[in-house]
């Protein structure tokens, strides 16, 4: 009863800080707000060119408190945690971004790629799909249909890697790992084609898995991966 009494304690003094801030911002003079915007803006720079993260995440959040209708600082702040390597919080942010504005290509790559580190793909499969979507990007279609084949979800896997070798450029790449120490460039045709014999393989289907994977080592002979992965069909 107490940690209920509690936790009622702090979400109301959490919101009246909210007001009060929100009040005090309506309230500030245009000349003094444009003054502080100019010297938080200038701090914020000067924090990037020393590498003063922590600082310059403060100036951040000064600029968000007083200029609340501004999204432009919170995609910054979205980036400075992502590029800080802070996923959980640039995903957050990202997040909070995309309630406002869904067409966020910078907020829409940010929540995509933090909630997929962080092991959230069932998160961040709607924002790689968006991203494809909005730019016909792909590589984000490309990333939909491995996380789609993660989760265990062939069929839809299966539909985005067949738009995928239809519609791939040849000159567009996508790196895997060769070893420790070493990536490997592939054509994302030749990827999309191996994450076919995946699923196919997946599914108990080792001749049509073959297929694909032979159809992939076609058009990239040192594909690796699916050199090994061939040899799963025998």
């Amino acid at each position: 009863m107490k940690r209920v009494l509690f936790m009622l304690l702090m979400a109301f003094c959490a919101s009246t800080t909210i007001a009060q801030t929100a009040d005090s911002v309506a309230r500030l003079d245009p000349k003094l707000k444009k003054t502080l915007n100019n010297s938080d803006q200038a701090a914020y720079q000067l924090a990037l060119r020393y590498n003063d993260i922590a600082a310059a995440k403060t100036f951040l959040y000064n600029l968000i408190v007083r200029n609340p209708d501004d999204l432009r600082y919170v995609e910054l702040l979205g980036t400075v945690y992502y590029e800080a390597g802070q996923a959980m919080s640039a995903a957050l942010v990202s997040m909070d971004v995309l309630e406002v504005n869904d067409k966020s290509v910078t907020s829409l790559e940010i929540a995509a790629y933090s909630l997929e580190q962080v092991g959230a793909l069932e998160k961040s499969l709607p924002y790689f799909e968006s991203l494809y979507l909005l730019g016909g990007d792909n590589f984000s279609l490309y990333k939909s249909a491995f996380i789609q084949y993660s989760l265990k979800k062939y069929q839809e896997a299966m539909n985005s890697v067949n738009m995928l070798v239809k519609n791939a450029k040849p000159d567009e790449k996508v790196g895997f790992p060769k070893s420790e120490t070493e990536n490997q460039e592939v054509s994302i045709k030749a990827a999309a084609l191996n994450l076919k014999g995946m699923i196919y393989l997946d599914q108990g289907s080792k001749v049509e898995a073959k297929a694909a994977f032979e159809e992939a080592l076609s058009l990239d002979p040192d594909f690796g991966l699916v050199k090994e992965n061939l040899a799963k069909t025998n």
